[in-house]
């Protein structure tokens, strides 16, 4: 063998061993300590890796608790066990949690609102939109396509046999995955503790809704007069009611006259109306907005 080439191979080998010897050290001085925290708090949440919290995953809100970006108690689907857990590893209190549900924003079902076209595309809401602004009457209400139904990781909705959505409750988290894949902001996440929701996302006049949808919201404004509800529960926003739960004390009885007295019937009750509600009093005429 040629000298000047074991030379080389003796050189070449030296540094390597050098360079490595180098990049070993370099790894010690120049690392980051992780705090011990993280890996704790990370153990302890469900791993759904969903983003409801508004971290990229679980570790990421691990990491950010400790470094005191997100709450404690910011994990919607471990719920208030969870945020103790994290409370603890991080010496504190967890304070109130207040776990949400998503519900359907829409009562525009086949027979109540029906397509103005024939849609022949891609069975995804997404992609169906995107043709004329969908085939739906209502161009603010649910496509039908289940895309919000295919986008839960915990199978905790399916598509009812009138072509809207219906959320499995006792499977729901809250973890906002359903809200992010609607493309027209049907799905909307809302209290636990509470009953009544407006189930209209229709920005109309009263008379273009009617044309479209029979349970539609018609911007009269009754469920938001001051005999209907007390301390501005309801007040109208634009076109649409909106309803201030942190000023709703008892979710049925401060709500219950606005949603008899509704003459479109655009109120969504979680778990159904109670058989004690009041009667429905009569509307003589539905004033158009």
């Amino acid at each position: 063998m040629d000298f000047s080439m074991i030379w080389a191979l003796v050189i070449m080998g030296g540094l390597g061993v050098l360079f490595g010897a180098g990049l070993a050290v370099a790894s010690r001085v120049f690392a980051i300590r992780r705090d011990s925290r993280v890996a704790q708090i990370e153990a302890v949440l469900p791993g759904a890796n969903c983003g409801a919290c508004g971290a990229p995953g679980c570790g990421g809100f691990a990491e950010g608790v400790v470094e005191g970006k997100y709450l404690v108690n910011g994990c919607t689907v471990g719920g208030s066990e969870v945020a103790r857990k994290v409370a603890e590893i991080m010496g504190t209190e967890a304070g109130d949690t207040v776990s949400a549900v998503a519900v359907v924003r829409c009562r525009g079902d086949v027979n109540a609102c029906p397509d103005r076209a024939v849609y022949q595309g891609i069975h995804d809401c997404r992609a169906a939109v995107l043709i004329d602004n969908g085939a739906k009457g209502c161009t603010y209400g649910c496509l039908g396509y289940g895309t919000c139904v295919t986008a839960c990781p915990f199978e905790a909705m399916r598509m009812g046999p009138d072509g809207l959505p219906v959320v499995i409750e006792s499977l729901c988290t809250g973890c906002g995955e359903c809200v992010r894949a609607c493309p027209r902001d049907i799905m909307e996440l809302m209290p636990r503790d509470q009953k009544v929701f407006i189930a209209c996302k229709s920005q109309d006049f009263g008379k273009a809704v009617k044309a479209v949808c029979s349970v539609g919201c018609i911007g009269c404004g009754l469920c938001a007069n001051p005999k209907t509800v007390r301390n501005e529960v309801i007040t109208m926003d634009g076109k649409l009611p909106r309803i201030h739960y942190e000023k709703v004390e008892h979710s049925w009885e401060d709500l219950k006259l606005a949603v008899v007295k509704c003459p479109t019937r655009s109120f969504g009750v979680r778990g159904g109306v109670p058989e004690e509600s009041p009667e429905e009093e009569p509307v003589s005429e539905e004033p158009a907005r």
